[in-house]
């Protein structure tokens, strides 16, 4: 990977896959509007299929697995396909885990003392979540100037109404969000919404 994950595009797409014969439709959908980027969540049975599915199909997407929380599913994610890794939080055993995929990965911090801690071991590209719950824009203004190092993929609470709030912050360099792949549009199989939705994403910036 010769980019930071940062700064590849403006929003990393988090994706929560149901039926696994979407995953390819919706990856395409996003490479046509212009993030060529998806994360998916392993929050279903057959987020890890389509994660397979997408890396095989697909080639012109990174794709990255969310929600990593255990040891177990860095290597299951790695073994899948997956390109880069997230974790919504981080602990010892789950840092060495995913260094020991040897991919790109953003763990998670909420707190001052999380982002430290993970500073220390090495990090300066974190995942801030939950983020609206935990501070918000507001949160990340207050520690960047004693913590100028620390670098962040905002998630969760993040839409089109505050996206840009925290894409003007400069320790911001993307952020997450599933608001470019709604339930409806999925289920209607309209993966040209989903265009439309990636395409507005420059907009953002």
């Amino acid at each position: 990977m010769t980019a930071s994950l940062l700064d590849r595009v403006p929003v990393i797409p988090v994706v929560v896959i149901e039926n696994l014969d979407d995953a390819v439709p919706i990856a395409r959908a996003l490479v046509a509007g212009g993030v060529p980027v998806i994360e998916l969540t392993l929050r279903t049975p057959v987020a890890l299929d389509a994660i397979e599915r997408i890396a095989g199909e697909v080639p012109e997407i990174l794709v990255g697995a969310g929600t990593i929380i255990t040891p177990g599913q860095a290597e299951q994610a790695t073994d899948a396909g997956a390109q880069f890794l997230v974790s919504p939080g981080c602990t010892p055993s789950l840092t060495k885990a995913m260094r020991d995929t040897g991919l790109p990965h953003l763990p998670g911090a909420a707190t001052v003392s999380e982002v430290l801690t993970l500073l220390e071991a090495g990090y300066t590209e974190l995942k801030f979540f939950p983020a609206e719950a935990s501070g918000g824009a507001n949160f990340l203004k207050s520690i960047h100037s004693p913590i100028p190092a620390a670098r962040f993929c905002p998630t969760g609470g993040i839409s089109t109404a505050n996206a840009s709030a925290y894409l003007a912050l400069p320790n911001v360099g993307c952020v997450g969000g599933s608001w470019l792949t709604p339930a409806a549009a999925v289920a209607e199989q309209d993966w040209d919404a989903i265009v439309a939705l990636a395409a507005a994403t420059a907009e953002l910036v």
